[in-house]
């Protein structure tokens, strides 16, 4: 099949279905009292010959109601209002073009609570800072995870690896009938729990995760609850899955889930396994480092080692099975129990062993100034790592108004790396094995000493280690050193304690003004070693002086906080001011450098209600950002297998201006709905480089530059049209950054950065046997020196759901990636197809999925930088047919 007939057959398949979604039968009329006043919000429902509810709407304020369906036979329209008799109206519909006009009079009665059982539950459901959403309202019978479910949701945005946002803000959490499992690991959940005990999903605004701050603390934080069906709770429920490939390699995929979410004690048991490219876990980094900014009782949040080596194992912004190369096993045991009535522990273990290949040719041009070479390379890589995570969370209810939580944790996790890479027809053979080692304890006590007046306690001791350990076989550096060496090693060590205390008090006012004083001390110690060595056939001959470190950094923080929320009316203004004494202290071989800083933080901001549907928030801040490890060591890291960095060796503190501007339009339960966002920042000094750049080798060291600059604007709309019953998303997105550097010792070059991106998103809601979601996204990146080189990309992507009864569906999905700087072989197609059929008890469920139909065996892209152009060209999983049984129990 040819790329210009696959083009046609998908436009044909649009036309058509889109017709299919606009050919449906019209049922309207009015609602009124005996005395002819029009019944305002009455349920209007549709239901067949089976009673199951086909359609349903609410009438408007003149008593009016539209209807439309696809479907043909004899139905009940039945409409109901609190007060009122029920009526039940028959009727035909011969054909889907056929419009019918009913005017209907309710007789009043006294109502009975028990009788507003109204089948019928809106899709939509507004209270307070709740929006809740009736699950049977957005499913259309291809869901088979949490996750599935969300997507369709309005308002909710899920990327490509499941982060889950509403507008610009991600969720702090998903809960199952109010208690939290994963915390910011969510993904673990909504990748894998089954949707059909799914009854509703509620967002929550203005969001605590402390429950004696709601009311109290200024939150613009969201987070979901999924709320079970009662045949759902208090009993054992999962599913298990396996499937094997057909007329491929060896293919396989297994999970299992075993879940009971009782009143007093919640389990869920998960497993899986896979060799088809699915990851099950999504970046379970936030399962281990959660990270919540700027809230009561984070401290230590933003506390880890980094690592300082990686190999090159980059792989392309595609789909995770397209990609993905693995061999993944993995396991999470997690359980709530309720102890007692003010006592409830949480505990939460996770395994995961992954064995990742790699596979990438890359092609760059390197052109500063006059000088112009080029490199190849062609990298395999295998990458094999084993964590293991633990975490206990333990809450005491000391009384209504006190409680204290204690959260235990610790994390080990073996990597094991090796590559084959081709440097420029040069056989390099890379080892690297990487270990950690993180234990984190936090205690906090709450007291809500006052209706509007809490003050909290809290602590925090972490210690981690990432000691890394890695070796090549080639020596490519004989620009650099003058030893005849043959291989290289370097073994690398990165210990960090940290111990902090903080207290924070928050005092809301009659008037609604808010006061908060925080007050607290962190302390933060680095131990840095890292050891480079020349060898000649596996024997050490040398070890350069510039390329070896040894320091301890340590960091003791003093600081206070004052922050006032001023009220009136729909207007909040917030005013802020933080300082800070520093004790900073670098000890290296023979040299100890102490530094002890005072500065002093302001911040101040507006929030706006300006009428029911707008507002807007804006604010200023003025940051300095202290020295970390990575800056100040003064000895030359191999940071991958030809480049090596350096840092300052001396105590910095970076000063930066924020100006932000947000206006939303609407809520997310309204037909429209719209966010914009304008950031500009300018940083007084910033970090930059001076790099050395040859062929076979890079050195970097940082330097301080002044003022750089970033403006980035970007907004999101949506409407929902009902004629078509469809939503519509459009993005936009600029960002433009300037910056200064030095490249092999020129003057200080100025580089633009520009990029800008616009989409737009239609996805159907139809309740008949058809949907569909369309969307088209492009790229544009520039990058300005002496020279502009700019490149415009593009990504367009096609789903089709047909759902042709209870027990069978079919699932399509098309992709086109077109770059516009590739000279050839710049468009690519993927087209994956999924077949289910349910058993009529739906606990059996048979599928047949096709992934890269096409069997688009490699994938290219372009990108730039402002010393070089590169095009990679990377490995896809072949195509392959999958053939799966799921089993509900």
């Amino acid at each position: 099949m040819t790329i210009k007939a696959t083009e046609r057959i998908i436009s044909i398949l649009i036309l058509l279905f889109f017709q299919i979604g606009h050919t449906q039968s019209k049922i309207s009329g009015t609602l009124k009292e005996e005395s002819q006043k029009p019944i305002v919000t009455a349920s209007i429902v549709l239901k067949d010959a089976t009673d199951k509810i086909i359609e349903f709407t609410h009438t408007d304020a003149n008593g009016v109601f539209n209807l439309k369906t696809q479907k043909t036979g004899t139905f009940t329209l039945v409409a109901s209002a609190l007060g009122f008799e029920q009526k039940n109206v028959a009727l035909l519909l011969e054909n889907q073009t056929e419009s019918k006009t009913v005017h209907l009079v309710l007789t009043s009665k006294e109502t009975v609570i028990k009788e507003v059982i109204v089948e019928t539950k809106r899709p939509i459901t507004v209270k307070d800072d709740s929006i809740i959403f009736n699950a049977a309202s957005f499913k259309q019978g291809n869901e088979l995870v949490v996750e599935d479910l969300l997507k369709k949701i309005p308002g909710l945005n899920i990327d490509a690896n499941g982060t889950i946002k509403v507008g610009n803000q991600e969720v702090e959490k998903v809960m199952v009938d109010g208690d939290d499992i994963f915390e910011k690991g969510y993904k673990l959940l909504t990748k894998n729990m089954p949707v059909d005990p799914i009854d509703k999903v509620e967002l929550y605004q203005n969001y605590s995760n402390n429950k004696h701050l709601k009311g109290i603390e200024n939150s613009n934080k969201v987070a979901l609850n999924l709320t079970l069906k009662e045949n759902a709770k208090r009993v054992w429920f999962g599913n298990f899955s396996t499937g094997y490939g057909l007329f491929s390699e060896n293919r396989y995929a297994v999970k299992a889930n075993l879940m009971n979410f009782g009143k007093k004690n919640k389990y869920y048991f998960l497993t899986s396994m896979n060799n088809i490219g699915e990851d099950a876990t999504g970046d379970i980094n936030h399962l281990i480092r959660p990270y919540r900014y700027d809230e009561p009782a984070s401290i230590g949040d933003n506390q880890n080692a980094n690592k300082l080596l990686e190999l090159s194992f980059v792989t392309p912004n595609l789909r995770d099975k397209r990609v993905r190369f693995n061999n993944t096993e993995m396991l999470s045991l997690n359980s709530i129990y309720t102890l007692s009535k003010k006592m409830k522990l949480k505990t939460l273990g996770f395994l995961n062993s992954d064995e990742l290949n790699y596979y990438r040719n890359h092609f760059q041009t390197f052109s500063f100034g006059t000088n112009t070479f080029s490199n190849t390379e062609i990298f395999t890589g295998k990458k094999m790592q084993l964590t293991g995570f633990g975490k206990l969370d333990f809450t005491y209810d000391i009384s209504k108004n006190k409680t204290l939580e204690f959260t235990s944790k610790f994390n080990v996790a073996n990597e094991k790396s090796r590559s084959d890479l081709r440097f420029n027809n040069e056989l390099l053979n890379e080892r690297l094995r990487t270990n950690n080692q993180l234990i984190d304890q936090k205690i906090v006590f709450t007291n809500k000493f006052k209706e509007t007046k809490v003050w909290l306690l809290s602590g925090r001791y972490i210690s981690e280690k990432t000691p890394q350990n890695y070796s090549v076989n080639q020596f490519i550096f004989n620009d650099l050193f003058s030893d005849a060496a043959t291989d290289i090693k370097q073994f690398s060590k990165n210990k960090m304690q940290f111990a902090g205390i903080e207290a924070h008090w928050l005092d809301k006012r009659k008037n609604g003004d808010l006061l908060e004083i925080k007050i607290g001390n962190q302390f933060r110690s680095d131990v840095l070693q890292s050891q480079f060595q020349l060898l000649q056939d596996e024997t050490s001959i040398a070890f350069p002086s510039k390329y070896q470190n040894q320091l301890t950094y340590s960091t003791n923080d003093f600081y206070v906080l004052a922050k006032y929320l001023f009220k009136y009316k729909n207007l909040k203004l917030l005013t802020q001011a933080e300082a800070h004494q520093l004790n900073n202290t670098l000890e290296s071989i023979n040299l100890k450098w102490n530094k002890n800083p005072i500065y002093i933080l302001p911040k101040i901001g507006l929030t706006w209600k300006i009428n029911k549907l707008n507002s807007l928030v804006s604010y200023y801040d003025y940051s300095v950002t202290n020295t970390s490890i990575t800056d100040v060591f003064s000895g030359y890291i191999l940071a991958n297998f030809r480049s090596f960095s350096k840092g300052l060796e001396q105590f910095n503190q970076l000063h930066a201006s924020n100006v932000v501007l947000n206006h939303t339009y609407g809520s997310f339960s309204d037909k429209y709905f719209s966010n914009t966002m304008l950031i500009y920042s300018k940083n007084h000094d910033f970090y930059s480089t001076s790099s050395l750049i040859a062929s076979s080798y890079s050195q970097t060291e940082k330097i301080i530059i002044k003022d750089r600059q970033l403006i980035n604007l970007s907004s999101n709309l949506e409407r929902f049209f009902k004629p078509i019953k469809s939503n519509i998303r459009i993005n936009l997105g600029a960002a433009k950054s300037n910056f200064k550097n030095i490249v092999n010792n020129s003057d200080l070059r100025e580089v633009t950065m520009l990029n800008a991106n616009y989409g737009l998103e239609l996805r159907s809601g139809f309740r008949g046997c058809f949907n569909y979601h369309v969307g088209s996204k492009w790229n544009y990146n520039e990058v300005t020196t002496t020279s502009v080189n700019s490149f415009t990309d593009n990504t367009t992507f096609l789903d089709l759901s047909l759902v042709f009864n209870d027990t069978f569906n079919v699932q399509l999905q098309t992709e086109r990636y077109l770059f516009g700087n590739l000279d050839s072989n710049n468009k690519y197609y993927f087209l994956d197809l999924e077949t289910r059929y349910k058993v009529k008890n739906k606990k059996l469920i048979f599928s047949l999925s096709g992934n890269n139909l096409f069997n688009t065996k490699t994938y290219r892209n372009y990108s730039i930088t402002d010393i070089s152009i590169s095009k990679t060209e990377y490995r896809l999983q072949p195509r392959y047919l999958l053939l799966k049984m799921e089993f509900r129990f």
